[in-house]
Protein backbone atom coordinates (compact mmCIF):
# COMPACT_ATOMS: atom_id res chain seq x y z
CA UNK A 1 0.00 0.00 0.00
CA UNK A 2 1.21 3.07 -0.94
CA UNK A 3 2.13 5.59 1.78
CA UNK A 4 0.27 8.62 1.64
CA UNK A 5 0.35 12.36 3.53
CA UNK A 6 -3.03 14.05 3.43
CA UNK A 7 -2.46 17.48 3.94
CA UNK A 8 -6.32 18.67 3.23
CA UNK A 9 -6.36 19.80 -0.73
CA UNK A 10 -2.73 18.48 -1.11
CA UNK A 11 -1.21 14.84 -0.82
CA UNK A 12 2.13 13.73 -0.43
CA UNK A 13 3.38 10.15 -1.49
CA UNK A 14 6.62 8.68 -1.77
CA UNK A 15 8.59 7.05 -4.90
CA UNK A 16 10.93 4.93 -6.01
CA UNK A 17 14.28 6.94 -6.52
CA UNK A 18 17.04 3.88 -5.93
CA UNK A 19 18.33 2.47 -2.98
CA UNK A 20 21.59 2.32 -1.43
CA UNK A 21 24.09 2.02 1.17
CA UNK A 22 26.56 4.42 2.53
CA UNK A 23 28.82 4.06 5.48
CA UNK A 24 27.06 5.20 8.74
CA UNK A 25 30.03 7.08 10.51
CA UNK A 26 29.91 9.71 7.18
CA UNK A 27 26.17 10.16 7.66
CA UNK A 28 26.46 11.06 11.88
CA UNK A 29 29.58 13.29 11.41
CA UNK A 30 31.13 13.70 14.79
CA UNK A 31 28.14 11.89 16.71
CA UNK A 32 30.56 8.75 18.27
CA UNK A 33 28.99 5.04 17.10
CA UNK A 34 28.17 4.46 20.18
CA UNK A 35 25.10 6.85 20.44
CA UNK A 36 23.63 6.58 16.49
CA UNK A 37 24.02 3.21 15.93
CA UNK A 38 21.20 2.48 18.93
CA UNK A 39 18.94 4.53 16.72
CA UNK A 40 20.27 3.59 12.82
CA UNK A 41 21.79 0.39 13.42
CA UNK A 42 24.53 -0.78 10.10
CA UNK A 43 25.48 -3.79 9.19
CA UNK A 44 29.21 -5.88 10.27
CA UNK A 45 30.92 -3.45 7.89
CA UNK A 46 29.47 0.22 9.75
CA UNK A 47 27.41 0.32 6.52
CA UNK A 48 23.32 1.67 6.73
CA UNK A 49 20.43 1.20 4.03
CA UNK A 50 19.11 4.31 2.63
CA UNK A 51 16.05 5.58 0.75
CA UNK A 52 16.06 7.91 -2.16
CA UNK A 53 12.47 8.51 -2.20
CA UNK A 54 10.70 11.75 -4.44
CA UNK A 55 8.08 13.16 -3.04
CA UNK A 56 5.23 13.99 -5.30
CA UNK A 57 3.14 16.73 -4.30
CA UNK A 58 -0.17 16.69 -5.66
CA UNK A 59 -1.95 20.65 -5.08
CA UNK A 60 -4.77 22.07 -7.25
CA UNK A 61 -3.72 19.96 -10.29
CA UNK A 62 -0.80 20.31 -10.07
CA UNK A 63 1.97 16.84 -10.22
CA UNK A 64 5.20 18.29 -8.37
CA UNK A 65 8.47 16.19 -7.43
CA UNK A 66 10.60 17.10 -5.14
CA UNK A 67 13.80 15.36 -6.03
CA UNK A 68 14.75 12.97 -8.42
CA UNK A 69 16.30 9.80 -7.12
CA UNK A 70 19.70 8.11 -8.82
CA UNK A 71 18.14 7.91 -12.28
CA UNK A 72 19.35 5.54 -14.62
CA UNK A 73 22.23 6.32 -15.68
CA UNK A 74 24.45 4.61 -12.97
CA UNK A 75 27.69 2.68 -14.46
CA UNK A 76 28.37 -1.20 -12.69
CA UNK A 77 31.09 0.39 -11.28
CA UNK A 78 29.28 3.05 -9.42
CA UNK A 79 26.39 0.81 -8.13
CA UNK A 80 28.93 -1.07 -6.39
CA UNK A 81 31.00 2.06 -4.74
CA UNK A 82 27.35 3.03 -3.76
CA UNK A 83 26.00 -0.24 -2.63
CA UNK A 84 22.62 0.01 -4.89
CA UNK A 85 20.59 -2.82 -3.77
CA UNK A 86 17.60 -1.69 -5.66
CA UNK A 87 17.34 0.43 -8.78
CA UNK A 88 15.32 3.63 -9.59
CA UNK A 89 11.94 3.34 -10.53
CA UNK A 90 10.03 6.36 -10.59
CA UNK A 91 9.08 6.57 -13.78
CA UNK A 92 6.90 3.26 -13.41
CA UNK A 93 5.65 4.18 -10.21
CA UNK A 94 4.40 7.21 -11.67
CA UNK A 95 3.01 5.10 -14.61
CA UNK A 96 1.28 3.03 -11.04
CA UNK A 97 -0.71 6.41 -10.50
CA UNK A 98 -1.86 6.95 -13.97
CA UNK A 99 0.77 9.66 -14.32
CA UNK A 100 2.94 9.90 -17.66
CA UNK A 101 6.21 11.91 -17.59
CA UNK A 102 4.63 14.47 -19.16
CA UNK A 103 2.14 15.06 -16.49
CA UNK A 104 5.07 16.01 -13.71
CA UNK A 105 4.37 20.15 -13.88
CA UNK A 106 7.19 21.00 -11.34
CA UNK A 107 10.38 19.37 -10.41
CA UNK A 108 11.63 20.75 -7.06
CA UNK A 109 15.43 19.96 -6.21
CA UNK A 110 16.61 20.90 -2.50
CA UNK A 111 20.03 20.51 -4.14
CA UNK A 112 22.03 18.85 -6.69
CA UNK A 113 24.21 16.15 -5.00
CA UNK A 114 23.93 13.08 -7.43
CA UNK A 115 21.47 11.13 -5.24
CA UNK A 116 19.19 13.88 -5.70
CA UNK A 117 19.43 15.20 -9.11
CA UNK A 118 20.32 11.89 -10.76
CA UNK A 119 16.47 11.19 -12.00
CA UNK A 120 17.00 15.32 -13.78
CA UNK A 121 17.93 13.39 -16.95
CA UNK A 122 17.56 9.61 -18.17
CA UNK A 123 18.81 7.44 -20.47
CA UNK A 124 16.89 6.38 -23.34
CA UNK A 125 16.96 2.53 -24.45
CA UNK A 126 19.68 3.92 -27.90
CA UNK A 127 21.86 5.30 -25.01
CA UNK A 128 20.97 9.28 -25.32
CA UNK A 129 19.90 11.39 -22.41
CA UNK A 130 16.61 13.58 -22.51
CA UNK A 131 14.84 15.05 -19.92
CA UNK A 132 12.89 12.60 -17.85
CA UNK A 133 9.85 15.45 -17.42
CA UNK A 134 9.63 17.37 -20.46
CA UNK A 135 7.43 19.33 -19.72
CA UNK A 136 7.89 20.83 -16.11
CA UNK A 137 9.27 23.51 -14.70
CA UNK A 138 12.56 22.44 -12.81
CA UNK A 139 13.30 24.78 -9.48
CA UNK A 140 16.86 25.43 -8.03
CA UNK A 141 18.36 28.01 -5.80
CA UNK A 142 20.54 30.25 -8.46
CA UNK A 143 23.62 29.92 -5.71
CA UNK A 144 22.82 25.69 -6.30
CA UNK A 145 23.06 25.97 -10.13
CA UNK A 146 25.98 28.67 -10.01
CA UNK A 147 27.96 26.04 -8.45
CA UNK A 148 26.98 23.13 -10.76
CA UNK A 149 27.79 25.03 -13.72
CA UNK A 150 31.38 26.11 -11.34
CA UNK A 151 31.79 23.39 -9.09
CA UNK A 152 34.33 23.74 -6.55
CA UNK A 153 36.63 20.72 -5.92
CA UNK A 154 34.64 19.12 -3.47
CA UNK A 155 31.04 19.51 -5.12
CA UNK A 156 32.71 18.47 -8.63
CA UNK A 157 32.38 14.80 -7.47
CA UNK A 158 28.65 15.12 -7.05
CA UNK A 159 27.41 17.32 -9.74
CA UNK A 160 27.44 15.25 -12.49
CA UNK A 161 27.12 17.20 -15.44
CA UNK A 162 25.09 13.94 -17.27
CA UNK A 163 22.33 14.94 -14.74
CA UNK A 164 21.88 18.46 -16.20
CA UNK A 165 22.53 17.53 -20.10
CA UNK A 166 20.24 20.10 -21.79
CA UNK A 167 18.17 21.62 -18.67
CA UNK A 168 19.80 24.79 -19.21
CA UNK A 169 19.04 24.97 -22.85
CA UNK A 170 15.31 23.46 -22.10
CA UNK A 171 13.41 26.72 -21.53
CA UNK A 172 12.73 24.21 -18.25
CA UNK A 173 15.30 25.82 -15.96
CA UNK A 174 14.06 28.03 -13.22
CA UNK A 175 16.47 29.57 -10.79
CA UNK A 176 15.13 31.60 -7.76
CA UNK A 177 16.59 33.65 -5.53
CA UNK A 178 16.06 32.93 -1.58
CA UNK A 179 12.22 32.45 -1.25
CA UNK A 180 9.79 31.75 -3.77
CA UNK A 181 5.81 30.39 -4.04
CA UNK A 182 6.03 28.04 -6.64
CA UNK A 183 2.20 27.28 -6.38
CA UNK A 184 -0.17 28.22 -3.83
CA UNK A 185 0.71 26.26 -0.80
CA UNK A 186 4.01 25.12 -1.84
CA UNK A 187 7.10 27.54 -0.90
CA UNK A 188 10.40 27.25 -1.44
CA UNK A 189 13.38 28.84 1.02
CA UNK A 190 16.88 29.40 0.63
CA UNK A 191 18.48 27.48 3.89
CA UNK A 192 22.39 26.93 2.98
CA UNK A 193 24.06 24.42 4.86
CA UNK A 194 24.22 21.16 3.13
CA UNK A 195 25.45 23.16 0.15
CA UNK A 196 25.48 26.14 -0.55
CA UNK A 197 22.42 26.85 -2.16
CA UNK A 198 20.28 23.53 -0.64
CA UNK A 199 16.33 24.47 -0.04
CA UNK A 200 13.78 23.52 1.63
CA UNK A 201 10.06 23.00 0.42
CA UNK A 202 7.09 24.37 2.68
CA UNK A 203 3.81 22.76 2.44
CA UNK A 204 0.51 24.33 3.86
CA UNK A 205 -2.54 22.32 3.23
CA UNK A 206 -6.06 23.23 4.44
CA UNK A 207 -5.87 20.90 7.39
CA UNK A 208 -2.09 20.46 8.27
CA UNK A 209 1.31 21.50 7.17
CA UNK A 210 4.48 20.06 6.01
CA UNK A 211 8.22 20.53 5.66
CA UNK A 212 10.86 18.83 3.58
CA UNK A 213 13.90 19.95 5.08
CA UNK A 214 16.37 17.70 2.42
CA UNK A 215 19.23 16.89 3.84
CA UNK A 216 19.75 19.53 6.78
CA UNK A 217 17.34 16.42 8.45
CA UNK A 218 17.70 13.31 6.25
CA UNK A 219 16.88 10.71 9.10
CA UNK A 220 14.29 11.22 11.79
CA UNK A 221 17.47 10.45 13.95
CA UNK A 222 18.89 13.89 12.86
CA UNK A 223 16.54 15.91 14.96
CA UNK A 224 19.14 16.96 17.44
CA UNK A 225 20.93 19.88 16.13
CA UNK A 226 23.93 18.78 16.91
CA UNK A 227 23.68 15.39 14.61
CA UNK A 228 25.19 16.46 11.10
CA UNK A 229 26.75 14.70 8.44
CA UNK A 230 30.19 14.55 7.18
CA UNK A 231 29.10 15.11 3.92
CA UNK A 232 27.79 18.72 5.18
CA UNK A 233 29.38 21.57 3.29
CA UNK A 234 28.94 24.41 5.96
CA UNK A 235 28.52 22.28 9.50
CA UNK A 236 28.19 24.82 11.13
CA UNK A 237 25.80 26.73 9.04
CA UNK A 238 23.42 23.57 9.56
CA UNK A 239 23.81 23.72 13.38
CA UNK A 240 22.02 26.84 13.01
CA UNK A 241 19.84 26.60 10.57
CA UNK A 242 17.85 23.43 12.45
CA UNK A 243 18.34 25.27 15.89
CA UNK A 244 16.48 28.20 14.73
CA UNK A 245 13.50 26.39 12.17
CA UNK A 246 12.90 22.84 14.03
CA UNK A 247 11.05 24.62 16.96
CA UNK A 248 9.16 26.64 14.61
CA UNK A 249 7.76 23.58 12.86
CA UNK A 250 6.77 21.74 16.13
CA UNK A 251 5.34 24.44 17.51
CA UNK A 252 2.90 24.28 14.56
CA UNK A 253 2.90 20.70 14.58
CA UNK A 254 3.93 20.60 10.76
CA UNK A 255 5.57 17.22 9.77
CA UNK A 256 8.68 16.84 8.80
CA UNK A 257 8.85 14.97 5.38
CA UNK A 258 11.73 12.30 4.61
CA UNK A 259 13.95 11.05 1.78
CA UNK A 260 16.52 9.03 2.75
CA UNK A 261 15.12 7.41 5.98
CA UNK A 262 14.24 3.90 5.71
CA UNK A 263 11.92 4.10 8.99
CA UNK A 264 9.57 6.62 8.15
CA UNK A 265 8.62 8.57 5.60
CA UNK A 266 7.43 10.95 7.56
CA UNK A 267 7.05 12.44 11.30
CA UNK A 268 6.03 14.92 13.85
CA UNK A 269 8.33 15.67 16.72
CA UNK A 270 7.72 17.35 20.21
CA UNK A 271 8.52 19.66 22.40
CA UNK A 272 11.89 17.62 23.36
CA UNK A 273 12.68 17.36 19.68
CA UNK A 274 11.41 13.26 19.96
CA UNK A 275 9.40 11.41 16.83
CA UNK A 276 5.47 12.36 18.24
CA UNK A 277 3.87 10.52 15.45
CA UNK A 278 5.33 8.93 12.44
CA UNK A 279 4.03 7.65 9.13
CA UNK A 280 5.78 4.65 7.78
Amino acid sequence: MTTLLDLGSMEVSWLGGGEFELDGGTMFGAVPKILWRKKYPPDEENYIKLLNAPLLVTVEGHNILIDTGLGNKLTVKQKQIFRVYRDWSLVEDLAAKGLAREDIDIVILTHCDFDHAGGVVMRKGNGQLELTFPRARHIIQKREWEDVCVPNIRSAHTYWPDNFSGLADSGQLELVDGDAQIVPGITVSLTGGHTRGHQLVAMEGEKECAVHLGDLFPTHTHANPLWIMAYDNFPLDVVRIKESLLPEYIRNQCWFTFYHDIYMKACRLDGEGRVATSLV
